[in-house]
């Protein structure tokens, strides 16, 4: 791994560890705390812009399995950047198609940006909120079939998933 490469993982890892240590804030009843949250996840997928006009998709390949997972966080949590969220997406389906990035993560961002574009999610891996202590996910566009397309990409069934909600 050259230094710029081994440089670009660390500043990857450092940028999700400080998405993990503010990410309590993104629903804040405090507005500061709130706006703290999307200035880090701006500036963030500001610079994952950069990084992947630079690198393309920074693959585990590129910048190890644990920097490659900071990317795609990132990429998840820039919700108010849908060209960034689009980029990374388009980038990752490549990754994965040449077997570079996994199809689980691809599916997640696929259907976070979906949600943010006001569309319906495939994998019903995004929740909107809890209701009378039940997670209720944005509306799916074949909700008969999101286990059977959860466990297509490594996904478990989503009565699983949102177990970890409650």
């Amino acid at each position: 791994m050259t230094h710029d490469v081994a440089a670009l993982a660390v500043e990857l890892m450092d940028m999700a560890a400080a998405d993990h240590r503010t990410a309590v804030h993104a629903n804040s009843d405090d507005p500061a705390e709130q706006l703290a949250w999307r200035r880090l996840t701006a500036r963030h997928g500001d610079r994952l812009g950069e990084i992947m006009a630079e690198h393309g998709w920074p693959t585990a390949e590129l910048v190890g399995e644990e920097a490659a997972r900071a990317a795609w966080l990132i990429a998840q949590h820039a919700d108010r950047q849908l060209d960034i969220q689009r980029r990374a997406l388009r980038l990752m389906q490549q990754a994965v198609s040449a077997g570079a990035a996994g199809p689980r993560e691809l599916a997640f961002l696929g259907d976070r940006t979906l949600v943010n574009e006001g569309r319906q999610q495939v994998y019903g891996t995004q929740i909107a909120g809890v209701k009378d202590g039940a997670p209720v996910p944005w509306p799916c566009e074949e909700p008969e079939r999101v286990d059977e397309l959860r466990a297509a990409v490594g996904i478990e069934p989503f009565d699983e998933y949102v177990a970890r909600f409650s």
